[in-house]
C-alpha cells in the first residue's frame, strides 16, 4: 500500500506544480552534523547566528520532529527565460538575483506544500505532517540529495541531471512511512565553471562555501559595512548573486518555470541605479511589497546600491551618492562616502 500511496503522491505533487519528488528517512544524513559543526567553528557562517543557535536540529532532522518517519523532498523550478548575467555588463543598472525578481517564493512553495500535505492526510487520516520552506532549521539540500533529487555541486547548491540548478526546495515531514529513493550521485566531474565564476573566491575548495565572501550573503544577511576589498568585487550585484548557478553546464536540462509569479518583473530585470538609490523607506516598501527583497530593509538595500554606484565608474552618478552622505543610517553614510571617493 505504501508503494502505491507514494506513486499516487508523486503524481499529485507533479500536478500541483512540483517537478522533482523524492523520499528519504529523517536520519539519512548523519554526516551533516559534523560538517555543520566544522562550518560554524571556522566562522564561515558569518553573522548568521541562527545557524549556530539551532545546530542540534539542523544537523539531525530526526531530532527536529522525532515522530517523523519520512521526509518528502520536492523541487519547484524558477528557471529564468533571460540571461541573468547580461545585466552585469551595464554599469548603470542593478543586478538582482533571479529568484527575487518577483514574488516571494516562501509563500508560494509553502502553499503548494500544504496542498500536497492535505492530500496525503486525506489518503491516510492517521497521518501527521509538517512543511518547511527555507525558514526552519532544516538542511534542505542534503536531504534532497539523500532523497535522490540530485547532488550538491561544487558550488554547494543542489544540482540535477534532469532539472539543472534553478529550483526551490520544499520539505514535508510526515509520520507516514514511505519507500525511500536512492540517494543522488555527484556528477560534477572535473568541471570548475562555478568555482571560477565566483567574483569573490567564496569557495575555499570545491564543495565548500565561505559565506563571509559570498555576495548573496553580503547583500542579504550581512549587517553594517562590507569589507572594502569585497565591495570592489560586488560589481553591480545589489541583491544576491547568480554567477555560480548561471554558468553550470547542467542547466541545459533546466525545466521551464511553471509558476507565473516567478516570471521576472520588467522593472526588476535590470533596474536603474539612479531610481533605486533615491528610495526612502516608504517608497522602498511600496516597490518591494510581496518581494523577498523587502525583508532586508531600505538601509541595507541602499547600501548595496551605493556600492554598485561606486563600482560603476560613471561620474554622472556621483551626485546621487553625495546626497546620502548625511543619511540618518551610518552604514549608508559610509557607503555614500566610499562611492563618492571611488568616482
Amino acid at each position: 500500500m505504501s508503494a502505491e500511496l507514494k506513486l499516487a503522491l508523486r503524481q499529485y505533487a507533479n500536478d500541483a506544480g512540483f517537478v522533482g519528488f523524492g523520499v528519504c528517512r529523517p536520519d539519512a544524513i548523519p554526516e551533516i552534523a559534523e560538517r555543520l559543526k566544522t562550518f560554524v567553528a571556522d566562522g564561515r557562517h558569518g553573522q548568521m547566528g541562527w545557524m549556530a543557535e539551532r545546530m542540534h536540529w539542523r544537523g539531525a532532522p530526526n531530532a527536529l520532529w522525532p515522530e517523523a518517519k519520512s521526509v518528502i523532498m520536492l523541487a519547484e523550478p524558477y528557471t529564468p527565460n533571460h540571461d541573468p548575467l547580461a545585466v552585469l555588463n551595464h554599469a548603470d543598472k542593478a543586478a538582482i538575483s533571479v529568484y527575487a525578481q518577483n514574488k516571494d517564493y516562501h509563500d508560494i512553495v509553502k502553499k503548494r506544500l500544504k496542498r500536497v500535505g492535505r492530500w496525503l492526510i486525506e489518503q491516510s487520516p492517521e497521518a501527521e505532517i509538517k512543511v518547511f520552506v527555507d525558514t526552519a532549521p532544516v538542511m534542505e539540500k542534503p536531504l534532497a540529495a539523500a532523497a535522490g533529487l540530485g547532488w550538491q555541486g561544487k558550488h554547494t547548491n543542489l544540482l540535477s541531471r534532469d532539472l539543472g540548478n534553478w529550483f526551490f526546495l520544499g520539505a514535508i515531514f510526515t509520520t507516514v512511512e514511505l519507500p525511500v529513493d536512492d540517494a543522488g550521485r555527484e556528477n560534477c566531474g572535473s568541471c570548475r565553471a562555478c568555482l571560477d565564476a565566483c567574483p569573490t573566491n567564496a569557495f575555499p575548495t570545491p564543495f565548500q562555501l565561505d559565506a563571509r565572501r559570498c555576495i548573496s550573503y553580503l547583500t542579504i544577511e550581512h549587517h553594517g559595512p562590507v569589507d572594502v576589498e569585497l565591495r570592489e568585487k560586488m560589481g553591480n550585484r545589489i541583491y544576491g548573486c547568480d554567477d555560480c548557478l548561471a554558468v553550470c553546464p547542467w542547466n541545459k536540462f533546466a525545466v521551464e518555470a511553471r509558476e507565473l509569479k516567478y516570471k521576472a518583473r520588467l522593472d526588476l530585470k535590470a533596474p536603474d541605479l539612479r531610481q533605486l538609490v533615491q528610495l526612502d523607506d516608504t517608497a522602498f516598501r511600496a516597490m518591494f511589497s510581496g518581494s523577498p527583497i523587502k525583508r532586508i530593509g531600505r538601509d541595507r538595500f541602499v547600501r548595496n546600491v551605493l556600492y554598485a554606484i561606486g563600482n560603476s565608474g560613471l561620474s554622472e552618478l556621483k551626485h546621487y551618492a553625495q546626497r546620502l552622505i548625511a543619511d540618518p543610517d551610518e552604514t549608508v553614510q559610509d557607503a555614500a562616502k566610499w562611492a563618492v571617493q571611488r568616482l
